[in-house]
């Protein structure tokens, strides 16, 4: 079921990964199945399935912030053999740039290891954590939002899959977005690194047919 990194779409996400700190977890997240129950992960409070909305591809999982423009997406890709973690990594962070068509406004600030003891999904032979940004124009606009991104890489050559979990961060509006305007009515908290850091370690495989 792992498809090429150009079926991958825009994602985002912010702050310093590596370290993941697992024993804050928060009431109102909730355990989920993804890709029909194959895998299960802790999403946080005021989460959106985007299928619900929206065909979603195959290798996808996507889900927004019902109050901000704030997202997560999962994909299953394709194994980048011949290169390092880091340079993995780092070429899925460009694959993002350019179906965000952010190609030239996209930087990567840090890739960092992620200590698999403190991960629950197996399988994998390695996790990395980038930080990054990008200048992102909304629903082709062309005002540009500044977009921290954070990801999470999987690497799980066994089956031939880049497991990549991103999270999607919008840190600074243009004031000519449409995104200016949600963002100022600060409807509910935001989703925060913490979140997002829960969700990495609560990733768990549950049938590894999905995989093919």
């Amino acid at each position: 079921m792992t498809a090429s990194p150009s079926d991958s779409t825009q994602v985002h996400v912010d702050d310093e990964p590596g370290v993941v700190h697992p024993e804050t977890m928060e009431e109102s997240a909730e355990h989920r199945p993804l890709y029909g129950g194959a895998f299960t992960a802790l999403l946080p409070p005021n989460t959106r399935d985007v299928s619900d909305l929206r065909e979603i591809p195959d290798n996808q999982e996507v889900f927004v912030h019902a109050h901000t423009d704030q997202s997560l997406i999962v994909e299953l890709l394709e194994y980048q053999e011949g290169m390092s973690d880091p340079d993995a990594a780092r070429y899925h962070f460009e694959d993002v740039a350019a179906s965000n068509e952010a190609q030239g406004r996209a930087e990567v600030v840090s890739v960092e290891p992620l200590l698999l003891a403190q991960l629950s999904l197996s399988g994998c032979s390695s996790a990395w954590a980038l930080t990054g940004h990008q200048l992102v124009s909304k629903f082709n606009e062309q005002a540009q939002n500044t977009v921290k991104i954070h990801m999470a890489l999987f690497r799980i050559p066994q089956h031939a899959t880049d497991l990549l979990v991103t999270f999607n961060d919008p840190v600074s509006h243009d004031p000519s977005s449409s995104s200016s305007v949600s963002v100022s009515s600060g409807v509910s908290s935001p989703w925060t690194l913490d979140d997002f850091h829960r969700l990495l370690c609560s990733f768990q495989l549950q049938d590894p047919g999905v995989f093919g």
